[in-house]
């Protein structure tokens, strides 16, 4: 039976006939091309959000005219099987039960207005098939970028240090900078903070247990894992260290952030008139507000 007999026979003239095969045909098309600007990112982040997704890729669907909002870019990753699900992982790698001093928090008041106003620093461990692996990170946290870094086979306060070092090195300002972090012993060795007293930096430390406390440096730590693959187990130290170079220059060059106004981290860097986005903290005692 030809179309033309088929629409016919279903009440349809042959222009709505081919009209709509035409329609079907183009949508087929855009929807290939919106799945492969989609994975064009998720090759270099493999776990960016629909959000995220939405505004690093409006300019192409501007171009390629591809009428698509939020909702139905989240529709499409839901029907593709492209929604990136929530992964929570724990491990410790503080020791703050150590006899060396303890500083106070300095910046629990403060409104963060500049980059290298305050450096936030944390340890998260990674993993190869035959050992654990620690990342000592120092971000900036205004504009949300990793300054310094090491990856290392220990937690000793020399290895933290050399991530320290980096950021100090790459310094781009002269401001006065305030080095926040946990109470691990690591931070409050007398090597680590002698470098930051010759360096002009103020020592600024969390009071309690309270991740809220560091919240950024967790953060990071989490995006660097849940998004970029770090929680994976590795087969050796190369691989890793491959995996963590790569990643850390992407979050830096092209990860954008809500709390930022979706600039990366490099662009936020460069500039000191983003007003920060501040989300209250989920906790029965109400107390203050976190950037994250």
């Amino acid at each position: 039976m030809s179309p033309c007999e088929i629409c016919r026979l279903f009440g349809y003239s042959k222009q709505a006939y081919y009209k709509r095969k035409s329609h079907l045909l183009k949508s087929n098309l855009d929807n290939e091309h919106l799945r492969f600007l989609i994975m064009s990112v998720r090759q270099k982040l493999p776990k960016t959000g629909g959000k995220k997704l939405y505004h690093m890729l409006k300019d192409d669907f501007k171009k390629d005219k591809i009428k698509i909002g939020r909702d139905k870019l989240f529709d499409f990753l839901r029907d593709e099987y492209l929604l990136v699900p929530k992964v929570r992982r724990y491990y410790k790698t503080t020791n703050s039960r150590h006899w060396m001093r303890k500083y106070p928090n300095l910046i629990k008041e403060i409104d963060i207005s500049r980059p290298e106003q305050i450096w936030v620093a944390d340890i998260t461990y990674l993993r190869t098939r035959d050992k654990t692996y620690y990342l000592h990170l120092i971000t900036d946290a205004y504009s949300k970028k990793i300054v310094g870094y090491n990856l290392s086979d220990n937690l000793m306060a020399s290895s933290t240090l050399q991530a320290l070092k980096m950021a100090v090195i790459n310094r781009k300002y002269n401001n006065n900078l305030i080095h926040h972090s946990d109470r691990g012993l690591q931070y409050c060795s007398k090597e680590y903070t002698q470098f930051l007293s010759k360096n002009k930096i103020l020592i600024s430390m969390t009071q309690n247990y309270d991740p809220y406390e560091n919240a950024i440096a967790e953060r990071v730590n989490g995006i660097l894992k849940e998004e970029f693959g770090l929680f994976e187990i590795f087969k050796d130290f190369d691989n890793l260290k491959k995996q963590v170079e790569e990643s850390i220059l992407f979050y830096n060059q092209i990860r954008v952030h809500l709390s930022i106004n979706m600039l990366t981290p490099n662009q936020a860097h460069l500039q000191n008139q983003i007003k920060l986005k501040r989300w209250k903290k989920i906790n029965r005692n109400k107390s203050n507000s976190a950037p994250i």
